[in-house]
């Protein structure tokens, strides 16, 4: 995700010059051709996370399009504040990138670990939270983000990931969920990185007489108002998945809007990751089993469900 992020940035910054660069000493040969191309709109800020949010905010009153960028806790829960009111409060267009979400970083431990930055953000006036689900939803979301007027933050994972979309969904829209497989019983609504699992997830499900629909529900904040009346109006079971604490999170978000909107939660499951640290070492894969978020796992879970409902 991260090298498509690289690549999507310098190419949009051929064609808008008010584009700028922020780095939280990270990503040096990431942004090579970027620097290459243009050595005065590239800043590493260093070490200093707290600084470059608010330098950011200063550039986007100024009229330029700054974006930030370094590994997910660092640009989320050590700058809280610094987004809060230098950036939402002015509601100044600052993108604010974080990469190795979730647990993309699980073998450095938990001060790496990403499982609240959804929570804390998505409640803070004036920001968009958009998770992409692969590198081409990388691509767009960035687009996307610049098409905004106010600040964005873009979730991604690490390097890797399994690439889900064929090209650069055109159709992709802040606040509207991607559809990414057909089925008739139960409907994943997958956040971010977790897309390749959910699509694991239905296959199972399929092979098994459960016809299983996937929506790569990239937008927490503004949610999908449509995709979600769809779901809860044609599906037996939805749920919800993400590497991403229960509390707070997109689930969260969900079953907010249900109250909100006097829909029956019966239907709803939430899947994600528990109230608490993640210790044990491995990398993601090993953590994503030890916390029941891989696909096999996640397919048993709503099989179980769902024969218990019928």
């Amino acid at each position: 995700m991260r090298n498509a992020f690289a690549d999507a940035l310098t190419k949009l910054s051929q064609d808008d010059p008010r584009i700028i660069m922020l780095s939280g000493d990270i990503g040096n040969r990431l942004f090579d051709k970027f620097r290459a191309a243009h050595p005065d709109r590239f800043y590493n800020c260093g070490v200093a996370e707290q600084n470059m949010m608010g330098l950011a905010a200063g550039m986007a009153m100024s009229g330029h399009r700054p974006v930030v960028y370094t590994i997910a806790p660092f640009v989320t829960t050590r700058c809280l504040e610094q987004i809060r009111t230098d950036v939402c409060y002015h509601n100044v267009p600052v993108t604010v990138v974080s990469v190795g979400a979730g647990l993309s970083y699980a073998g450095l431990g938990p001060s790496h670990h990403a499982c609240e930055d959804i929570a804390m953000l998505r409640v803070l006036p004036n920001m968009k939270v958009v998770c992409p689900g692969d590198a081409f939803e990388v691509r767009a979301a960035l687009a996307a983000a610049f098409r905004q007027d106010g600040p964005v933050y873009i979730r991604m994972g690490k390097k890797g990931e399994p690439i889900v979309h064929a090209e650069t969904p055109s159709e992709f829209q802040i606040g509207k969920a991607l559809p990414i497989k057909p089925g008739s019983q139960i409907c994943i609504l997958s956040n971010g990185t977790m897309l390749p699992e959910a699509l694991e997830a239905a296959h199972r499900l399929d092979e098994t007489g459960h016809s299983t629909e996937v929506l790569s529900f990239h937008t927490v904040k503004p949610l999908d108002d449509h995709a979600l009346r769809r779901a809860f109006n044609e599906f037996q079971l939805v749920a919800t998945v993400e590497e991403h604490s229960l509390i707070g999170g997109f689930g969260s978000a969900v079953a907010e809007w249900l109250i909100d909107n006097r829909i029956d939660a019966s239907k709803l499951i939430r899947i994600g990751a528990p109230d608490a640290f993640f210790k044990q070492s491995g990398e993601q894969e090993f953590a994503r089993e030890q916390l029941n978020l891989s696909g096999h796992q996640i397919a048993d879970r709503l099989r179980r469900r769902i024969t218990h409902a019928d």
